[in-house]
């Protein structure tokens, strides 16, 4: 090795040292968005009220609280809120200047925690140089002031002020938040995911832990039948089939009229209310006959695959087969069926498609597995998702980990070998992306296993005995609706339970936390987020409108800076055009969680772990080229 690799080397080594002791950067922890796009885009957009935080702290003692507001939704819609200033005649000389000059000192200050290098790659091409020489070259007290004056007067003048402010605006969002988790369901019940999911796709930097609903859309494009049927049904239940035809270009002829000369109209079918849009009556007639195909081809598709695979042990949900005269026996209870829709189940053999349910199953799963937009979401989910993350001393899943009632890890035999806690997990991640990477093998163990996961009694997405879609559809009696939900969910307030979950994930330092969604946080009954004094988060707090007269909150979102956690508590979103007209920004509640005795740096991280190794291959490098020369 020579002398200038040598050099090189001890430069690089002064560098990650010097990276390790820079503080901390934001994690932003967010969860069961179930489709709701905007509530969703403003919460990225203003990192959970970290950007009105900032304008406050720095502009408090120089703006009316009008005008900070007025600033922060200029950051968070650049393009939208200068437009609405347009048609009010308010964009001056001055307010260019003056806007330009307080966005540039929130740059200076939201990237102060980052190295120049990583500042530099964030920075717009187009002003790369000019801003640079902005951000760090500047000092009023200096002759340089005249200088910085002139170039922000010089783009105004060559019209280029508006560009250069949505540049500005863009790179706060990319300062304030690090890193984004999303832990699960981003599918199902809001209209948008997709929307959802190209926002992702762009995101800086980013992890997803895999949600039960995107479980099966995941398993839709893996060749599931089962998981297709149930998208199918979800959507149409939910008023959103536009999301198939619109965002992914399912063509639905085939069902839409399979459905319409087979099933009839039936109000308990009838799609819940869409909060965005009204439905057409046609819409809403097809939307409930489709449902009703869905369900009956789910119940088919669900007791064949139950049948294929023994080892999943749910004999109790073939249900089918245990129908007579319109009644099903349920332990020893009979109970009468209602609002049945059963006219292509043929009882000498209940659980076989018809040749039409055949034809119009195999013409969506070829439409599903040749979608280009679906399948680019589905890779993403794959590449960026996992079911479970250890990630700076905290536990990040969606649903469980199954226990037993003594708080012992849930033991699940698949194919004579026994699987718990991590273990479990791990096997189940395997079978998804084997899934995924063979979408023709449709009714393989690997691509069962998928199914299993959205409904099985082990799965750590489900989490619950039995998914009673059957009984909520046709037994009125409430009682056989109840899903009872494993142990897990309770012992979670226990924290020697969360210390035991944790110690098996190999998380052992005093401050690790578990952080959970899947299940909404009713408020209004009292319930705590922070559980297990504090060893538990539980971050689904309703952005699904569906959810929030439960939760009596639209979501709960988490913040983990160098100084400790904060949860917030997030208002109902009302929608992006009336909120940019009169910023209306969601108002959120701060918890503190965990608040730091010291500093976090970068030192104390997952990714400076990994410097502080890579820190030590260097050392020893140099140690060896020491030696060389020496001898």
């Amino acid at each position: 090795m020579s002398n200038n690799q040598s050099n090189e080397l001890i430069a690089e080594i002064i560098n990650l040292e010097a990276i390790l002791n820079l503080p901390k950067g934001t994690e932003h922890f967010i969860s069961d968005l179930h489709g709701e796009f905007e509530a969703f885009n403003h919460i990225l957009r203003n990192g959970s009220g970290s950007i009105r935080d900032k304008v406050y702290t720095l502009f408090s003692q120089e703006l009316s609280a009008e005008q900070m507001d007025e600033l922060c939704f200029l950051i968070y819609y650049p393009e939208e809120k200068m437009h609405v200033l347009k048609q009010q005649q308010l964009l001056s000389q001055h307010w260019w200047f003056q806007t330009i000059e307080h966005l540039l000192v929130i740059v200076r200050f939201s990237s102060s925690k980052y190295t120049r290098s990583k500042v530099r790659k964030a920075l717009p091409k187009t002003y790369a140089y000019i801003l640079e020489e902005l951000i760090y070259q500047y000092d009023e007290t200096t002759d340089k002031k005249a200088y910085y004056r002139q170039i922000i007067q010089k783009i105004i003048e060559l019209d280029e002020a508006e560009r250069f402010i949505t540049d500005l605006a863009y790179l706060i969002q990319r300062f304030v938040i690090d890193h984004l988790h999303v832990i699960g369901d981003i599918y199902d019940r809001g209209p948008h995911p997709d929307k959802i999911m190209d926002s992702l796709i762009g995101y800086h930097s980013l992890d997803i832990q895999w949600g039960n609903h995107d479980i099966i859309w995941l398993g839709a494009v893996s060749g599931s039948k089962a998981c297709l049927a149930n998208v199918l049904r979800i959507c149409s239940r939910y008023g959103n089939l536009d999301l198939l035809e619109e965002a992914y270009g399912i063509d639905l002829d085939h069902l839409k009229n399979f459905s319409r000369k087979t099933y009839q109209e039936n109000m308990h079918f009838i799609p819940k209310k869409n909060p965005y849009r009204t439905l057409s009556i046609t819409e809403i007639t097809d939307a409930m006959k489709i449902q009703q195909a869905m369900a009956i081809i789910q119940e088919k598709l669900e007791g064949q695959l139950i049948k294929r695979r023994p080892e999943f042990q749910m004999p109790h949900r073939l249900l089918l087969d245990k129908i007579n005269n319109n009644q099903l026996v349920i332990g020893d209870q009979p109970y009468n069926l209602i609002n049945t829709c059963f006219q292509t189940i043929d009882w000498s053999d209940p659980y076989q498609l018809t040749d039409d349910e055949a034809f119009v199953l195999t013409d969506l799963m070829q439409q599903f597995q040749h979608s280009q937009k679906l399948n680019q979401h589905m890779a993403f989910l794959i590449e960026k998702g996992s079911l479970y993350l250890s990630y700076n001393h905290n536990l990040l899943i969606h649903g469980c980990i199954p226990l037993n009632e003594d708080g012992s890890f849930q033991s699940v035999d698949f194919n004579g070998k026994k699987y718990a806690g991590k273990n479990l997990l791990d096997f189940f991640e395997a079978n998804i992306k084997q899934a995924f990477a063979k979408p023709w093998q449709t009714e393989d163990f690997s691509t069962d296993i998928v199914w299993y996961l959205w409904c099985g009694e082990s799965s750590s997405l489900f989490g619950k005995k039995a998914m009673k879609t059957f009984e909520r559809y046709f037994i009125q009696e409430s009682e056989t609706h109840v899903e009872e939900k494993n142990a897990y969910y309770e012992l979670r307030n226990s924290s020697d339970v969360c210390q035991h979950i944790l110690k098996a994930f190999a998380l052992n330092e005093i401050d690790a936390h578990i952080i959970n969604g899947h299940t909404p946080v009713k408020l209004l009954k009292g319930e705590s987020p922070i559980k297990a004094d504090g060893k538990m988060i539980v971050i689904d707090g309703g952005f699904s409108r569906a959810y929030q007269k439960v939760t009596g909150i639209g979501g709960y979102t988490l913040l983990y800076n160098s100084f400790g956690m904060q949860l917030a508590a997030h208002k109902p979103f009302s929608d992006k055009e009336t909120a940019i007209k009169k910023n209306d920004d969601i108002i959120s509640t701060r918890q503190i969680v965990d608040r730091q005795v010291k500093r976090l740096k970068v030192k104390d991280t997952t990714i400076g772990a990994s410097l502080i190794n890579d820190t030590r291959t260097l050392k020893q490098q140099l140690e060896n080229n020491s030696h060389f020369f020496s001898n």
